[in-house]
C-alpha cells in the first residue's frame, strides 16, 4: 500500500476502535460483501484497443507525399 493509503486505513481505524462490537462486525460485513461484488464485475478494456501507434509499411515520406498529392482544393477566387 501506498503511505496515503496506510494514512487513510490508519484514520479509519481510529474511528472504528471506539465503536461496539457489533457495530464493527457489521462494518466487516458490509466492507466483506463490498471486496465479493467487485470481484465478479468483469473489466472492460476495450477502449485501450482505440490508442496506438500508428502501423504502415509505407516510410513517413511516402505517407507526406501521399497526403499531399491528395490535397485538392474546389476555391474559387474572384478578381477584384
Amino acid at each position: 500500500m501506498e503511505s496515503k493509503e496506510i494514512d487513510i486505513a490508519e484514520n479509519i481505524f481510529q474511528i472504528v476502535k471506539n465503536l461496539s462490537s457489533d457495530v464493527k462486525l457489521d462494518l466487516i460485513s458490509k466492507i466483506s460483501k463490498s471486496i465479493e461484488t467487485t470481484k465478479d464485475i468483469p473489466q472492460d478494456n476495450s477502449w485501450k484497443n482505440l490508442f496506438g501507434a500508428w502501423e504502415s509499411d509505407k516510410s513517413a515520406e511516402q505517407i507526406i507525399e501521399d497526403i499531399r498529392a491528395d490535397r485538392y482544393t474546389n476555391r474559387q477566387i474572384e478578381e477584384l
